[in-house]
Parts: C-alpha cells; sequence; structure tokens
C-alpha cells in the first residue's frame, strides 16, 4: 500500500507587482496569493505569510485572534509597524524583516543628498534650466559633523560611507553602548550637527520624536535627512523650521501619508528635498528580497534559526 506523501506547507503571498520569484521552491510549497481583500480569509489556512505588498497595513486589520494563524510573517521591508498590532505581537507567530538588503543602498543615498546639499546641486540645476551663470561657493563636506540617530544596519553603514567623506559621526540607539550614545543625548549632538539624519525604526517611543523642539535645537546652518520613517517627524514643525529659516535645508525620503500627494504644501516648502521613499530601492532590488526570502525558507524548512527575527514588542531586530 502506497503511503500518502505529507502535505505541502501553505505559503500565502500578500500580492504586489511584480510579484516575487519563488521558483526554487517549486514542489516543495503550495504558493496562494491574497489581496487585501481576501486575507483576511486566507491567513487562517496559511503556515507561512509573506507581505510583499510591504506598504500595505491589511495584515493589522486582516490578522486573526484565536484560531489558526500563520506559524510565521516576513515582510520584504526593514520597518514592520505597518503589519504589528496587538493580536500578532502577543502571539507566538514569528516575524522576520528584510535587514540588510536596503543597508548600503541608503548609506549612498544620505551620502548623495549631503553631496548635493553642501554643493547646492538643486539651486545649480535651477540656475542651468534659467540659462543663468551665477558663481557661489560651496560647503566644504570633510570636517562637519553629523548626528545620526538609528543604531541598526543602516544607522551603522551610513556612519561609515558618511566616514569615507570625513565626516565627523555620532551615533544615537535606544542603549547607550560602546560607540553608540544614547536617546538622552540627542538634543546635544544635534546642537552641535551640520547633518541631523534620521534612520530609527517607528515604535511608540520614537513616533514624532523630531519635532518644533528638536528642530529649534539644531544650528542654523545644518541640514535635517529622514529616510526612517515618515511618522517620525511631525511635517508641520520642519516646514516651519525651513520656512523662518531655523535649519538650512531638508531632505525626505519617507511621508506621514504615501504617497505625497499633488496638492501636499511639501512641494513647495523651500530648502526641502522630496524623494518618492526610493533610498533603498537600486536595480536588482526586488530580486534581492526574493532570494533573502528563499534562504530563510529552506532554513524555516529544515528546522533551523530564522535570520533577522524582530523582537515583536520592540518593533525591530534586536542588535548584538
Amino acid at each position: 500500500m502506497t503511503a500518502t506523501p505529507p502535505a505541502l506547507p501553505t505559503l500565502l503571498v500578500l500580492d504586489a507587482d511584480p510579484l516575487p520569484r519563488l521558483g526554487k521552491l517549486t514542489g516543495r510549497v503550495r504558493v496562494e496569493h491574497a489581496s487585501e481583500s481576501t486575507l483576511a480569509d486566507q491567513l487562517p489556512s496559511a503556515d507561512v505569510l509573506l507581505v510583499w505588498d510591504f506598504a500595505s497595513h491589511a495584515v493589522r486589520a486582516a490578522w486573526p485572534g484565536e484560531g489558526p494563524r500563520p506559524r510565521w510573517v516576513h515582510t520584504a521591508s526593514a520597518g514592520v509597524d505597518h503589519l504589528m498590532c496587538p493580536e500578532l505581537a502577543d502571539s507566538d507567530t514569528v516575524v522576520t524583516n528584510a535587514r540588510g538588503v536596503f543597508d548600503q543602498p541608503i548609506a549612498e543615498y544620505v551620502a548623495a543628498l549631503v553631496l548635493a546639499m553642501a554643493k547646492d546641486l538643486p539651486r545649480t540645476l535651477e540656475l542651468q534650466r534659467e540659462r543663468t551663470w551665477r558663481h557661489r561657493e560651496a560647503q566644504r563636506v570633510a570636517g562637519t559633523r553629523a548626528c545620526v540617530v538609528g543604531s541598526g544596519p543602516i544607522g551603522r553603514a551610513i556612519v561609515r560611507t558618511l566616514k569615507a567623506l570625513g565626516v565627523t559621526t555620532a551615533l544615537v540607539g535606544r542603549t547607550p553602548r560602546t560607540g553608540i550614545h544614547g536617546p538622552g543625548e540627542i538634543d546635544r549632538l544635534m546642537a552641535r550637527a551640520d547633518w541631523v539624519i534620521c534612520a530609527a525604526p517607528l515604535t511608540d517611543e520614537t513616533h514624532g520624536m523630531f519635532d518644533a523642539r528638536r528642530f529649534g535645537c539644531m544650528q542654523p546652518s545644518a541640514r535635517f535627512i529622514n529616510v526612517g520613517r515618515g511618522q517620525l517627524v511631525v511635517e508641520e514643525a520642519l516646514a516651519e523650521a525651513l520656512t523662518k529659516h531655523w535649519i538650512a535645508g531638508a531632505a525626505l525620503d519617507v511621508f506621514e501619508a504615501e504617497p505625497l500627494t499633488p496638492d501636499s504644501p511639501l512641494w513647495q516648502v523651500p530648502g526641502l528635498i522630496v524623494s518618492p521613499h526610493m533610498s533603498g530601492d537600486t536595480v536588482g532590488w526586488r530580486d534581492e528580497l526574493g532570494t533573502q526570502f528563499v534562504a530563510a525558507y529552506e532554513r524555516w524548512e529544515a528546522g533551523k534559526p530564522l535570520p533577522n527575527v524582530v523582537d515583536k514588542k520592540r518593533g525591530y531586530v534586536p542588535g548584538h
């Protein structure tokens, strides 16, 4: 009598175009696809959930309370705030993220913004469009100071990259330790910095941390960059700081509400560079995310510890 083969695990993918390449898992897992409208009905029968649509908040609304639920959730993003809810945080479901894929691309993007603002490149391009020859003096980057808030892999990559440009850096994390300042030192470090760079995760403690008081701590010649999460910044306070010349400039790659609507006043704020949440997205990034998930799935399939396990209470992968 022929034995019945064991049922394949069910991998549920919260879809976004283009879909992940999961061909390597063919025959080893049953892949099902969900949209925001079908996710709640499909979650109880899934063993693993891949949140490929990392901009969606559907998981928070659809996550089941009591009863069957996925044993593992992986999000194709560094941040997990879009999916965390009390029911998921209190469950025994393991949550992992895409830590490691975006570190260096974001660091390079920050370095590009620093150089662009120091060398006044936005104004140079404006003058070129106007066919206006106007000589100006630019700022030297080497020898300036940066305060980087967020001591995870992205923050550390930013520090390494800025140091290569000759920038003196101070890194701030949740817990002070060797080479990392604690949150109580942010105001002091911001007051001395030419560049304040936010790469922190979004938690209850960090929500709205860059407000009018914090921007008031900065030097009039300083610039602010946010590549963390949009909700870390009180956007009205930043707009006021720029309009009143409390600080010299800023760049936002993330926003409280995305996409930024055409009628948003942020488009017109003087000295503000707006980019559409693209700092970590380089050619081939989706393939890297897919490859990372497949490698993690193979570990899960073999019963090995998963990489990038999120502390669900803190909202990020703890540092080592």
